[in-house]
């Protein structure tokens, strides 16, 4: 269902720390991913498609604070990133971040709504482009 959210981001200023926290107090896991200077953020089990298998339940990320992302993310799930995108600048907000592949999973994009709060977009690939990345051996991740 597009319109839902689907994924968190929380920066940190020292990512190890912040791992041991979230950890510590909810028990969540994290899967480092050093090459994108982010880490996963377990907070459900997961199905075998790599998506939450609790009902109403999300997973998301934890990343290095940098200029501009300083307060947590949601990310929202829509059925045309293209087409949100320029939805959005024509009813006030603004791209943030122009639309990036993740690969055998779908896009990601990051917008300014109205009031200027950066707010996250998701798309998912085709059913039959992710079964064809899962049967190459890709992780799909999460």
């Amino acid at each position: 269902m597009a319109g839902g959210v689907v994924h968190f981001e929380i920066p940190a200023d020292d990512e190890n720390r912040a791992r041991e926290f979230y950890s510590s107090v909810f028990g969540w896991g994290f899967q480092v991913l050093p090459e994108m200077e982010y880490s996963l953020a377990m907070t459900t089990p997961m199905d075998e498609h790599g998506r939450p298998a609790v009902s109403g339940s999300i997973n998301g990320g934890l990343f290095k604070r940098g200029e501009g992302l300083t307060a947590p993310v949601v990310t929202v799930d829509v059925d045309d990133i293209d087409a949100t995108l320029e939805k959005i600048t024509t009813l006030g907000g603004s791209m943030y971040r122009e639309k990036m592949e993740v690969p055998g999973s779908g896009w990601n994009a990051y917008f300014k709504d109205s009031e200027g709060n950066v707010v996250g977009l998701w798309q998912n690939a085709a059913p039959d482009a992710v079964a064809g990345s899962a049967a190459a051996g890709t992780d799909i991740g999460a």
